[in-house]
């Protein structure tokens, strides 16, 4: 989606403007911005774990693997499904240090 990749894109030059110039509204933009991304990479992960479950079946139907072959390719769909988890919760970790940042930047 092109909003998200503009706004990963340009993220960090507002958090470090605002930090840089001190402009606490600045930084409070960013990690609304932050808190935006983090939220859709949550309401994706659905659609990330059907895109693999899918995926299985198919390869199943088209006769691509065989059953033999299954094991092994469900759970490398699987692992790429959740890297999606992982990448999830680093960008929660993420977004709490910058409140947290924000936060004592407002003190």
């Amino acid at each position: 989606i092109p909003i998200t990749n503009f706004s990963c894109q340009i993220l960090p030059f507002v958090l470090m403007g605002g930090f840089i110039l001190n402009l606490f509204g600045l930084i409070k933009l960013a990690v609304f911005i932050y808190l935006i991304l983090t939220v859709f990479q949550l309401v994706t992960l659905p659609v990330e774990f059907d895109a693999s479950a899918r995926a299985k079946k198919l390869l199943l139907r088209l006769s691509i693997i065989d059953s033999n072959e299954s094991v092994g390719v469900c759970e490398t769909l699987n692992a790429a499904a959740f890297t999606y988890v992982a990448a999830f919760i680093a960008s929660l970790g993420q977004l709490m240090y910058y409140f947290m940042l924000s936060q004592r930047r407002n003190d």
